[in-house]
């Protein structure tokens, strides 16, 4: 595997863009509520779940944003970036197996940080937007290349 840094402050340009998809399993939320320690049975018991809203389990919300993670992280600006915020508005369920894709989108550059904004948006299979939301990001400098 090549471990090459990521685009530099320098290196980005507003407009750049990138996505990462994934199909939400059982097996991934099971994961997920072990390491949150969320077990609300609207995620792990699917009696209870039939009874909500929703009609069936569906995914955390945090899991569904965590798929920013490997966008930012290995992709847009990629290795070597360092996260310092994160904001996301949940718009939609997530059920098991949709499968999301998360857009990210260079929108803003933070001169005196040398930071990016980076707009996020999810959509399932279906093209429904799931979460909107945002990350700034540090990415990796051009002196540490």
């Amino acid at each position: 595997m090549d471990l090459q840094l990521g685009r530099s402050y320098e290196e980005l340009e507003l407009g750049d863009k990138d996505s990462v998809s994934k199909t939400i399993t059982e097996t991934d939320v099971y994961l997920f509520a072990g390491i949150s320690g969320d077990f609300n049975p609207m995620h792990v018991n699917e009696e209870y779940a039939k009874t909500t809203s929703f009609g069936s389990r569906v995914a955390h919300g945090p899991l569904t944003q965590s798929l920013s993670a490997p966008l930012v992280g290995m992709k847009l600006p990629g290795l070597g970036t360092i996260a310092v915020e994160f904001s996301t508005r949940f718009k939609a369920p997530v059920f098991f197996g949709d499968t999301i894709t998360v857009t990210g989108e260079i929108v803003e550059k933070i001169q005196d940080k040398k930071w990016v904004r980076v707009a996020l948006t999810w959509t399932n299979q279906k093209d429904v937007v799931v979460a909107e939301g945002s990350a700034v990001v540090s990415p990796p400098r051009k002196a540490a290349r």
